[in-house]
This record gives structure tokens, sequence and C-alpha cells, in this order.
């Protein structure tokens, strides 16, 4: 009888848990909705100055890698007009592509609160030296977020999207390229962007559970490399400058968390000699 009030206690104490997770869920969707809603309504800025921005000359980063290369004697990313343009071919596309922007730009600005309501819900569970430690997370892996974001909005869309224009595998193809693809494009460089930052954050709890050493992460960081230099040729144009470009704060980023990982096992040795 007794194993069986025991049984009764923690399955409600799980089912407990779910409905929490279910509220958190909940406000984190709420929130991503509020923020879809304004980018619903500011559409001009949203498309002709956001989403229509890597397309322009007048864009930023195309702007000062011309005055780079201008200064070295190239005339690379010096364009009036990049040769191609946009359609939608489905009665639906426009609307589809405006909802789907619109969800996007509210879970990247919703993401410190999204983060907020995840770490309510761990929280809990952590031991209080355990939350001391990790005090400022929502502030920093905010921070590197939007940084990833930027990173891949300014440097890796522009980058691909002038590659992929300018390439024909005969002058009888125009480019023509449809709504919904040039958004992905976009969308994918900006948000692959913001995760990849998020890599000192995830080394640092992976190593905070046992799983990462900086012993493991110096031992495979000539794989980590090759790895990042295949995906840089792969979302970048095929020349050296741009590759770099790409691949240089990756490798920070890769040695930071290395850096960050020592720290976290050196923190740990220190609480582990104290309490022997």
């Amino acid at each position: 009888m007794s194993r069986n009030i025991k049984n009764i206690e923690k399955e409600m104490s799980f089912l407990d848990h779910l409905e929490e997770l279910r509220w958190h869920l909940i406000r984190s969707t709420l929130a991503i909705i509020v923020f879809g809603t304004l980018a619903f309504i500011f559409k001009e800025f949203i498309f002709d100055q956001l989403i229509f921005g890597p397309k322009k000359a007048s864009f930023p980063t195309y702007q000062l890698l011309c005055k780079s290369a201008q200064t070295l004697g190239f005339d690379s990313f010096c364009f009036t007009e990049l040769p191609f343009r946009i359609q939608s071919r489905t009665m639906a596309g426009q609307f589809s592509a405006h909802i789907w922007t619109s969800i996007t730009a509210g879970f990247i600005l919703a993401f410190p609160y999204v983060l907020f309501e995840f770490w309510k819900f761990v929280s809990p569970g952590l031991r209080m030296n355990e939350r001391k430690s990790a005090r400022g997370f929502i502030f920093v892996a905010s921070l590197l977020f939007f940084i990833g974001v930027l990173f891949g909005y300014y440097v890796v869309t522009p980058l691909s999207i002038n590659f992929l224009s300018n390439y024909q595998v005969s002058s009888e193809v125009f480019n023509d390229f449809d709504l919904s693809s040039y958004i992905g494009l976009v969308r994918a460089c900006a948000l692959s962007g913001g995760l990849i930052f998020e890599l000192p954050i995830i080394i640092y709890f992976l190593t905070k559970i046992g799983l990462v050493t900086p012993e493991y992460l110096r031992k495979y960081r000539k794989f980590a490399l090759v790895i990042v230099l295949i995906i840089s040729a792969i979302i970048t144009p095929p020349d050296i400058a741009s590759q770099i470009i790409v691949t240089i704060p990756i490798v920070i980023l890769y040695e930071i968390s290395i850096f960050i990982s020592k720290a976290v096992i050196k923190n740990q040795d220190k609480k582990s000699k104290a309490n022997g």
C-alpha cells in the first residue's frame, strides 16, 4: 500500500513538472506571437529594409567590401545592381512569406524572454552555488545570439547572395529566384549565425555535466577546424577572402569555448578540494 502511495506521489510530481513546462512553453509562444505581430504590422520595414536589403548595392557590407577591394586595387563587390529578380509563383506565396517571416522575427526578438522562461523551469533543480555560477546566463546567451544573428545577416547573407546571384551554368539561364527561396536563405543565414555563436554557452553546460573537457576540445581542434572550413566553403563564394571572413569568428569562438571549459574544470577542482 505504501509503495502505491509513493508511486502516486512520484507520478503527481512528474505531472506537476509537465504542467509547469506547459505554462513556460505557452508564455514563450505568446511572447513570440506578440513580437511576431509587431513584425507583421511593420512589414514595409521588415521586407524593404531588412529582408531585401542584402540584394541592394547600397547594403553596408557591399559598400565596405567595395572600398576595401578598391584600396587593394580590385573592383570586387563594386556593382550597381545584382543580376537577379525575385518572384512569387503561388497564389498565397507573398502572404505565406509574410506570416513565416513575422514568426521568425518574433522568435529572434523574443529570444531573451524564451531563455528566461527556460531558466525559470531549470533553475529550481539546481543547487544554490550552481545558480550563482550561472548568473548572467540570460544576458550572455542573448548577447551572443544577437551578435550571431547580425554576423549571419551582415556577413554570411550578402556573401552568399552575391555569389549565388552571379553564378550561372550558361548565359542562356537568367536567375529568377522564388520569394520563399530567397527569404529561406536570409532566414537560414541569420538563425544559423545566432545558434553558432551559442557555442561557448553550450560548451559551458556540457563541461558542467562532464561530457566535454578542455583536453577533448584541444584533441579534436584540427577536426573542428576542417569542419568549419568546409561549412564556410559551402556558404560563401569560392574565394579565400570570403572564407576567411566567415572562418575567423567561428575559430575564435571555439578557442573561447576551450578557455571556458578549462575555467569550469578548474572551478570544480577547487570546490572538490575545499569539500574534501
